[in-house]
Protein backbone atom coordinates (compact mmCIF):
# COMPACT_ATOMS: atom_id res chain seq x y z
CA UNK A 1 0.00 0.00 0.00
CA UNK A 2 1.33 3.32 -1.00
CA UNK A 3 1.69 5.84 2.17
CA UNK A 4 0.24 9.84 1.37
CA UNK A 5 1.00 12.44 3.26
CA UNK A 6 -1.41 15.72 3.83
CA UNK A 7 -0.27 18.86 5.53
CA UNK A 8 -1.83 21.79 7.59
CA UNK A 9 -0.27 24.58 8.89
CA UNK A 10 -2.36 24.05 12.06
CA UNK A 11 -3.11 20.35 13.03
CA UNK A 12 -5.52 19.80 16.39
CA UNK A 13 -5.31 16.51 17.40
CA UNK A 14 -8.82 15.66 19.44
CA UNK A 15 -11.92 16.50 17.89
CA UNK A 16 -13.78 17.48 21.71
CA UNK A 17 -14.56 20.90 23.27
CA UNK A 18 -11.39 21.77 23.54
CA UNK A 19 -10.31 21.01 20.63
CA UNK A 20 -13.25 22.04 18.43
CA UNK A 21 -13.02 25.30 20.10
CA UNK A 22 -9.14 26.32 19.55
CA UNK A 23 -9.87 25.41 15.82
CA UNK A 24 -13.22 27.22 15.44
CA UNK A 25 -11.26 29.99 17.49
CA UNK A 26 -8.14 30.17 15.29
CA UNK A 27 -9.88 30.77 12.65
CA UNK A 28 -12.11 33.29 14.05
CA UNK A 29 -8.75 35.47 15.53
CA UNK A 30 -7.68 36.41 11.49
CA UNK A 31 -5.60 33.07 10.99
CA UNK A 32 -5.69 32.49 7.12
CA UNK A 33 -3.56 29.34 6.93
CA UNK A 34 -5.07 25.55 6.78
CA UNK A 35 -6.37 23.71 9.80
CA UNK A 36 -7.27 20.58 10.39
CA UNK A 37 -9.12 18.17 13.17
CA UNK A 38 -8.23 14.88 13.87
CA UNK A 39 -10.46 12.84 15.99
CA UNK A 40 -10.70 9.43 16.97
CA UNK A 41 -14.61 9.33 16.94
CA UNK A 42 -16.73 9.39 13.69
CA UNK A 43 -18.58 12.53 15.24
CA UNK A 44 -17.87 16.09 15.09
CA UNK A 45 -16.86 18.13 18.54
CA UNK A 46 -20.36 17.47 20.49
CA UNK A 47 -20.80 18.11 24.20
CA UNK A 48 -19.69 15.61 26.76
CA UNK A 49 -21.45 16.33 29.59
CA UNK A 50 -25.25 15.46 28.82
CA UNK A 51 -23.90 11.89 28.15
CA UNK A 52 -24.65 10.81 31.38
CA UNK A 53 -27.81 13.12 31.88
CA UNK A 54 -30.27 13.69 28.93
CA UNK A 55 -28.35 11.66 26.51
CA UNK A 56 -28.85 8.42 28.95
CA UNK A 57 -32.20 9.11 29.35
CA UNK A 58 -32.79 9.04 25.27
CA UNK A 59 -34.04 13.16 25.55
CA UNK A 60 -31.36 14.32 23.63
CA UNK A 61 -30.03 12.96 20.10
CA UNK A 62 -26.63 13.11 18.57
CA UNK A 63 -27.58 16.00 16.17
CA UNK A 64 -28.65 17.70 19.16
CA UNK A 65 -24.86 17.52 20.73
CA UNK A 66 -22.91 18.54 18.24
CA UNK A 67 -21.45 22.12 19.46
CA UNK A 68 -21.59 23.18 15.75
CA UNK A 69 -23.11 21.61 12.11
CA UNK A 70 -20.63 20.80 9.70
CA UNK A 71 -21.64 23.21 7.62
CA UNK A 72 -20.14 25.79 10.19
CA UNK A 73 -16.62 23.74 9.97
CA UNK A 74 -16.76 23.38 5.96
CA UNK A 75 -17.32 27.40 6.41
CA UNK A 76 -14.82 27.82 8.23
CA UNK A 77 -12.68 26.19 5.98
CA UNK A 78 -11.61 23.52 8.82
CA UNK A 79 -10.73 20.14 7.23
CA UNK A 80 -12.39 17.55 9.43
CA UNK A 81 -10.63 14.41 9.66
CA UNK A 82 -12.74 11.66 11.72
CA UNK A 83 -12.33 7.78 12.31
CA UNK A 84 -8.21 9.21 12.61
CA UNK A 85 -5.60 7.68 14.90
CA UNK A 86 -2.54 9.23 15.32
CA UNK A 87 -0.06 6.87 16.91
CA UNK A 88 3.21 9.33 16.84
CA UNK A 89 4.65 12.93 17.20
CA UNK A 90 7.64 13.14 14.71
CA UNK A 91 8.87 16.71 16.53
CA UNK A 92 12.18 17.29 14.19
CA UNK A 93 10.41 16.72 10.80
CA UNK A 94 7.27 18.41 11.93
CA UNK A 95 4.74 15.35 11.13
CA UNK A 96 2.37 12.98 12.87
CA UNK A 97 2.50 9.15 11.82
CA UNK A 98 -1.34 7.94 11.52
CA UNK A 99 -2.42 4.37 12.38
CA UNK A 100 -3.54 4.03 8.42
CA UNK A 101 0.49 3.91 7.75
CA UNK A 102 0.00 7.78 5.82
CA UNK A 103 1.96 10.97 7.55
CA UNK A 104 0.44 14.15 8.61
CA UNK A 105 2.98 17.47 8.37
CA UNK A 106 2.03 20.43 10.28
CA UNK A 107 3.32 23.67 10.98
CA UNK A 108 1.96 23.90 14.18
CA UNK A 109 0.44 21.36 16.62
CA UNK A 110 -2.23 21.43 19.35
CA UNK A 111 -2.96 18.22 21.46
CA UNK A 112 -6.44 18.23 22.89
CA UNK A 113 -6.18 14.28 23.34
CA UNK A 114 -8.48 14.44 26.54
CA UNK A 115 -8.55 11.41 28.68
CA UNK A 116 -10.28 8.14 28.94
CA UNK A 117 -12.12 5.96 32.18
CA UNK A 118 -9.96 4.57 34.40
CA UNK A 119 -10.47 1.17 33.69
CA UNK A 120 -10.12 -1.80 36.32
CA UNK A 121 -7.94 -4.74 36.19
CA UNK A 122 -9.53 -6.68 38.71
CA UNK A 123 -10.70 -10.53 38.56
CA UNK A 124 -13.72 -11.11 35.75
CA UNK A 125 -13.19 -7.27 34.66
CA UNK A 126 -13.39 -8.84 31.09
CA UNK A 127 -17.03 -9.91 31.76
CA UNK A 128 -19.98 -8.47 29.39
CA UNK A 129 -21.94 -6.39 31.77
CA UNK A 130 -19.74 -3.94 32.30
CA UNK A 131 -19.27 -0.93 30.89
CA UNK A 132 -17.48 2.57 31.40
CA UNK A 133 -19.06 5.83 30.10
CA UNK A 134 -16.93 8.52 28.06
CA UNK A 135 -18.11 8.83 24.69
CA UNK A 136 -21.50 8.25 22.53
CA UNK A 137 -20.59 4.78 21.94
CA UNK A 138 -20.55 3.84 25.27
CA UNK A 139 -23.60 5.25 26.54
CA UNK A 140 -25.48 3.84 22.89
CA UNK A 141 -24.42 0.42 24.48
CA UNK A 142 -25.09 0.99 28.39
CA UNK A 143 -28.90 2.29 27.18
CA UNK A 144 -29.11 -0.96 25.25
CA UNK A 145 -29.23 -2.57 28.77
CA UNK A 146 -31.53 -0.04 30.33
CA UNK A 147 -34.53 -2.30 31.46
CA UNK A 148 -36.55 -2.07 34.41
CA UNK A 149 -36.66 -4.02 37.04
CA UNK A 150 -32.86 -5.07 35.85
CA UNK A 151 -29.41 -4.67 38.31
CA UNK A 152 -27.00 -2.24 37.83
CA UNK A 153 -24.10 -1.58 40.48
CA UNK A 154 -22.28 1.57 39.92
CA UNK A 155 -18.92 1.45 40.97
CA UNK A 156 -17.80 5.15 41.98
CA UNK A 157 -19.98 7.80 43.38
CA UNK A 158 -18.69 10.71 41.91
CA UNK A 159 -20.41 13.05 39.51
CA UNK A 160 -20.95 10.48 36.28
CA UNK A 161 -22.02 7.37 39.05
CA UNK A 162 -24.38 9.52 40.42
CA UNK A 163 -25.91 11.32 37.06
CA UNK A 164 -26.30 7.78 35.76
CA UNK A 165 -27.81 6.30 39.09
CA UNK A 166 -30.49 9.17 38.80
CA UNK A 167 -31.22 8.42 35.20
CA UNK A 168 -31.11 4.62 35.67
CA UNK A 169 -33.76 4.71 38.84
CA UNK A 170 -35.95 7.07 36.90
CA UNK A 171 -35.97 4.32 34.01
CA UNK A 172 -36.98 1.47 36.84
CA UNK A 173 -33.84 0.18 37.13
CA UNK A 174 -32.65 -1.31 40.68
CA UNK A 175 -29.38 0.66 41.25
CA UNK A 176 -27.07 0.12 43.79
CA UNK A 177 -23.36 2.48 44.10
CA UNK A 178 -20.55 1.67 45.88
CA UNK A 179 -18.18 3.99 46.78
CA UNK A 180 -14.62 3.27 48.44
CA UNK A 181 -14.36 6.92 50.63
CA UNK A 182 -16.64 6.99 53.26
CA UNK A 183 -19.65 9.34 51.11
CA UNK A 184 -20.43 10.63 47.80
CA UNK A 185 -18.52 13.13 45.81
CA UNK A 186 -15.58 13.42 47.79
CA UNK A 187 -13.07 14.39 45.94
CA UNK A 188 -14.69 17.72 44.62
CA UNK A 189 -17.03 18.97 47.63
CA UNK A 190 -17.80 18.62 51.11
CA UNK A 191 -19.07 16.95 53.52
CA UNK A 192 -22.09 19.13 53.51
CA UNK A 193 -22.97 18.18 49.96
CA UNK A 194 -22.10 14.37 50.29
CA UNK A 195 -24.70 13.95 52.66
CA UNK A 196 -27.47 16.16 50.71
CA UNK A 197 -26.93 13.96 47.79
CA UNK A 198 -26.62 10.80 49.67
CA UNK A 199 -30.10 11.70 51.21
CA UNK A 200 -31.50 12.48 47.73
CA UNK A 201 -30.29 9.52 45.92
CA UNK A 202 -31.55 7.66 49.69
CA UNK A 203 -35.08 8.90 48.94
CA UNK A 204 -35.30 8.34 45.19
CA UNK A 205 -34.91 4.53 45.65
CA UNK A 206 -30.59 3.62 44.92
CA UNK A 207 -28.76 2.05 47.52
CA UNK A 208 -25.25 3.42 48.92
CA UNK A 209 -22.45 1.34 49.85
CA UNK A 210 -19.83 3.30 50.75
CA UNK A 211 -16.04 2.47 52.45
CA UNK A 212 -16.85 -0.21 50.28
CA UNK A 213 -13.82 -1.65 48.32
CA UNK A 214 -14.59 -3.80 45.30
CA UNK A 215 -12.49 -6.71 44.56
CA UNK A 216 -13.72 -8.50 41.48
CA UNK A 217 -16.79 -9.36 39.74
CA UNK A 218 -17.94 -13.04 39.14
CA UNK A 219 -19.41 -14.36 36.39
CA UNK A 220 -23.11 -15.22 35.63
CA UNK A 221 -24.33 -18.53 36.30
CA UNK A 222 -26.85 -18.27 33.68
CA UNK A 223 -24.55 -17.09 31.27
CA UNK A 224 -20.42 -17.84 32.26
CA UNK A 225 -18.83 -14.77 30.10
CA UNK A 226 -21.15 -12.38 31.33
CA UNK A 227 -20.68 -10.89 34.80
CA UNK A 228 -23.51 -11.69 37.57
CA UNK A 229 -22.28 -10.05 40.97
CA UNK A 230 -19.58 -7.58 42.67
CA UNK A 231 -17.66 -9.10 45.01
CA UNK A 232 -16.82 -6.74 47.90
CA UNK A 233 -14.10 -6.46 49.73
CA UNK A 234 -15.56 -7.40 52.68
CA UNK A 235 -16.70 -10.47 51.45
CA UNK A 236 -20.39 -9.17 50.34
CA UNK A 237 -21.37 -10.64 47.10
CA UNK A 238 -23.85 -7.64 45.34
CA UNK A 239 -26.02 -9.73 42.44
CA UNK A 240 -25.93 -7.57 39.09
CA UNK A 241 -27.20 -8.06 35.67
CA UNK A 242 -24.85 -4.73 34.58
CA UNK A 243 -22.06 -2.70 36.20
CA UNK A 244 -20.82 0.77 35.54
CA UNK A 245 -17.51 1.94 36.39
CA UNK A 246 -16.76 5.28 36.95
CA UNK A 247 -13.94 5.53 39.10
CA UNK A 248 -11.80 8.78 37.75
CA UNK A 249 -9.81 10.13 34.18
CA UNK A 250 -6.57 9.16 33.30
CA UNK A 251 -5.43 11.91 31.05
CA UNK A 252 -3.81 10.77 27.73
CA UNK A 253 -0.33 12.00 27.89
CA UNK A 254 1.10 8.70 25.77
CA UNK A 255 1.50 10.59 22.44
CA UNK A 256 3.27 13.48 24.12
CA UNK A 257 5.16 11.73 26.05
CA UNK A 258 6.86 9.32 23.44
CA UNK A 259 7.63 12.77 22.10
CA UNK A 260 9.76 13.65 24.45
CA UNK A 261 7.29 16.61 26.26
CA UNK A 262 7.41 17.32 29.87
CA UNK A 263 4.67 15.78 31.69
CA UNK A 264 3.22 16.22 35.24
CA UNK A 265 -0.09 15.20 36.07
CA UNK A 266 -0.89 15.77 32.36
CA UNK A 267 1.40 17.71 30.12
CA UNK A 268 2.42 20.56 31.09
CA UNK A 269 1.56 23.69 29.55
CA UNK A 270 2.14 27.38 31.11
CA UNK A 271 -0.43 30.03 31.32
CA UNK A 272 -0.67 30.23 27.55
CA UNK A 273 -1.02 26.41 26.60
CA UNK A 274 2.38 26.22 25.68
CA UNK A 275 4.96 22.70 26.03
CA UNK A 276 8.36 23.05 26.09
CA UNK A 277 8.43 22.50 22.15
CA UNK A 278 7.78 26.27 20.82
CA UNK A 279 5.41 24.72 18.22
CA UNK A 280 3.57 22.55 19.71
CA UNK A 281 0.59 23.53 22.64
CA UNK A 282 -1.90 21.72 24.65
CA UNK A 283 -5.25 22.16 25.78
CA UNK A 284 -8.06 20.32 27.88
CA UNK A 285 -8.31 17.06 30.34
CA UNK A 286 -4.48 16.11 29.27
CA UNK A 287 -2.97 19.06 30.86
CA UNK A 288 -1.74 20.72 33.54
CA UNK A 289 -1.13 24.26 33.93
CA UNK A 290 -1.33 26.74 36.53
CA UNK A 291 -4.11 27.88 37.63
CA UNK A 292 -4.03 32.04 38.71
CA UNK A 293 -6.96 31.61 41.48
CA UNK A 294 -4.54 29.27 43.29
CA UNK A 295 -1.20 31.39 43.28
CA UNK A 296 -0.05 29.62 39.91
CA UNK A 297 -0.25 26.48 41.60
CA UNK A 298 -0.24 23.53 38.62
CA UNK A 299 -3.36 22.03 38.67
CA UNK A 300 -5.27 19.50 35.97
CA UNK A 301 -8.96 20.45 35.85
CA UNK A 302 -11.72 18.08 34.22
CA UNK A 303 -13.82 20.48 33.44
CA UNK A 304 -15.00 22.02 30.17
CA UNK A 305 -15.25 25.77 31.09
CA UNK A 306 -11.73 25.28 31.65
CA UNK A 307 -11.26 23.58 28.23
CA UNK A 308 -13.06 26.30 26.55
CA UNK A 309 -10.78 28.96 28.16
CA UNK A 310 -7.27 27.08 27.33
CA UNK A 311 -8.61 26.80 24.01
CA UNK A 312 -9.02 30.36 23.58
CA UNK A 313 -5.60 31.15 25.14
CA UNK A 314 -3.95 29.30 22.34
CA UNK A 315 -6.13 30.54 20.17
CA UNK A 316 -4.89 33.95 20.82
CA UNK A 317 -1.68 32.97 21.19
CA UNK A 318 -1.52 31.98 17.73
CA UNK A 319 -3.31 34.79 16.07
CA UNK A 320 -0.69 36.92 18.07
CA UNK A 321 -2.97 38.85 20.48
CA UNK A 322 -1.96 36.78 23.80
CA UNK A 323 -4.64 36.46 26.72
CA UNK A 324 -3.12 34.04 28.97
CA UNK A 325 -5.70 31.91 31.08
CA UNK A 326 -7.25 33.40 34.02
CA UNK A 327 -10.59 31.39 34.71
CA UNK A 328 -11.83 30.65 38.21
CA UNK A 329 -12.87 27.13 37.49
CA UNK A 330 -16.04 25.97 37.89
CA UNK A 331 -18.51 22.91 37.69
CA UNK A 332 -21.79 21.61 37.50
CA UNK A 333 -24.17 18.35 37.69
CA UNK A 334 -28.08 17.48 37.08
CA UNK A 335 -29.14 14.72 39.45
CA UNK A 336 -32.89 14.17 39.48
CA UNK A 337 -34.65 17.52 39.17
CA UNK A 338 -31.10 19.22 41.08
CA UNK A 339 -28.78 21.05 39.64
CA UNK A 340 -25.80 21.52 40.94
CA UNK A 341 -23.35 24.47 40.18
CA UNK A 342 -20.06 24.90 41.92
CA UNK A 343 -17.77 27.74 41.27
CA UNK A 344 -14.22 27.54 42.68
CA UNK A 345 -11.81 24.71 44.73
CA UNK A 346 -12.68 24.09 48.20
CA UNK A 347 -9.56 22.55 49.20
CA UNK A 348 -7.91 24.49 51.87
CA UNK A 349 -11.14 26.20 53.18
CA UNK A 350 -11.39 26.55 57.18
CA UNK A 351 -15.18 27.56 57.13
CA UNK A 352 -17.95 26.36 56.04
CA UNK A 353 -21.85 28.71 55.78
CA UNK A 354 -24.60 27.14 54.79
CA UNK A 355 -27.41 29.00 53.70
CA UNK A 356 -30.66 28.15 52.25
CA UNK A 357 -31.48 29.30 48.63
CA UNK A 358 -35.00 30.83 47.28
CA UNK A 359 -36.20 27.17 46.11
CA UNK A 360 -37.16 24.48 49.57
CA UNK A 361 -35.45 21.75 47.32
CA UNK A 362 -31.96 23.96 47.02
CA UNK A 363 -28.88 24.04 49.49
CA UNK A 364 -25.73 26.42 49.46
CA UNK A 365 -22.25 26.25 50.63
CA UNK A 366 -19.93 28.28 50.85
CA UNK A 367 -16.32 27.39 51.76
CA UNK A 368 -14.33 30.38 53.60
CA UNK A 369 -10.61 30.61 54.13
CA UNK A 370 -9.58 33.06 56.60
CA UNK A 371 -12.53 34.75 55.98
CA UNK A 372 -12.37 34.86 52.58
CA UNK A 373 -14.89 32.76 50.19
CA UNK A 374 -12.82 30.42 47.67
CA UNK A 375 -15.59 28.36 46.44
CA UNK A 376 -19.27 27.44 46.87
CA UNK A 377 -21.70 25.04 46.21
CA UNK A 378 -25.19 25.72 45.04
CA UNK A 379 -27.79 23.41 44.54
CA UNK A 380 -31.06 24.93 42.66
CA UNK A 381 -30.03 28.53 43.72
CA UNK A 382 -28.73 30.59 40.52
CA UNK A 383 -28.84 33.90 42.35
CA UNK A 384 -26.69 32.50 44.80
CA UNK A 385 -24.49 30.78 42.25
CA UNK A 386 -24.02 34.00 40.61
CA UNK A 387 -23.10 35.70 43.53
CA UNK A 388 -20.47 33.58 44.35
CA UNK A 389 -18.90 33.92 41.13
CA UNK A 390 -18.22 37.60 42.50
CA UNK A 391 -17.14 36.81 45.54
CA UNK A 392 -14.59 34.30 44.83
CA UNK A 393 -13.50 36.53 42.14
CA UNK A 394 -12.83 39.50 44.53
CA UNK A 395 -11.27 37.58 47.22
CA UNK A 396 -11.51 39.77 50.43
CA UNK A 397 -13.33 39.52 53.46
CA UNK A 398 -17.00 38.70 54.19
CA UNK A 399 -18.52 38.71 57.81
CA UNK A 400 -19.50 34.69 57.73
CA UNK A 401 -22.84 35.92 59.68
CA UNK A 402 -23.85 38.40 57.34
CA UNK A 403 -23.71 35.86 54.50
CA UNK A 404 -25.32 32.72 56.16
CA UNK A 405 -28.42 35.17 57.37
CA UNK A 406 -31.27 34.72 55.13
CA UNK A 407 -32.33 37.88 54.99
CA UNK A 408 -29.30 39.23 53.83
CA UNK A 409 -29.62 40.58 50.05
CA UNK A 410 -26.94 38.62 48.28
CA UNK A 411 -26.75 40.51 45.42
CA UNK A 412 -26.57 44.15 47.24
CA UNK A 413 -23.85 42.51 49.26
CA UNK A 414 -21.94 41.58 46.02
CA UNK A 415 -22.10 44.82 44.73
CA UNK A 416 -21.06 46.41 47.80
CA UNK A 417 -18.20 44.05 47.91
CA UNK A 418 -17.27 45.08 44.48
CA UNK A 419 -17.55 48.96 45.16
CA UNK A 420 -15.46 48.53 48.85
CA UNK A 421 -12.80 46.52 46.62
Amino acid sequence: MTETTSRADIVVIGAGHAGGEVASRIRQGGFAGSIALIGEEPYLPYHRPPLSKAFLAGQTSVEQLLIRSKGSYEKAKIDWYPSTVVERIDREAHRLRLASGDWFEYGKLVLATGGRPRRLTLPGSDLKGLHYMRGIADVDALRLEFVPGKRLIIVGGGYIGLEVASVAINAGLDVEVVEVASRVLARVTGPELSAFYETTHKAAGVKLRLSTVVDGFEPSAMQSDRVGAVRCGDGAMIPADLVLVAVGLIPNVELAQAAGLAIGNGIKVDELGRTLDPDIYAVGDCTEFPLPCMDGERLRLESVPSAIEQARAVASLINGVPNPYDLIPWFWSDQYNLKLQSIGLHRGHDQVVIRQPTRAEGFVAFYLKEGRVIAADCVNAILEFNVAKRLVAENIHIDANILANPETNLKTLASQVHQDG
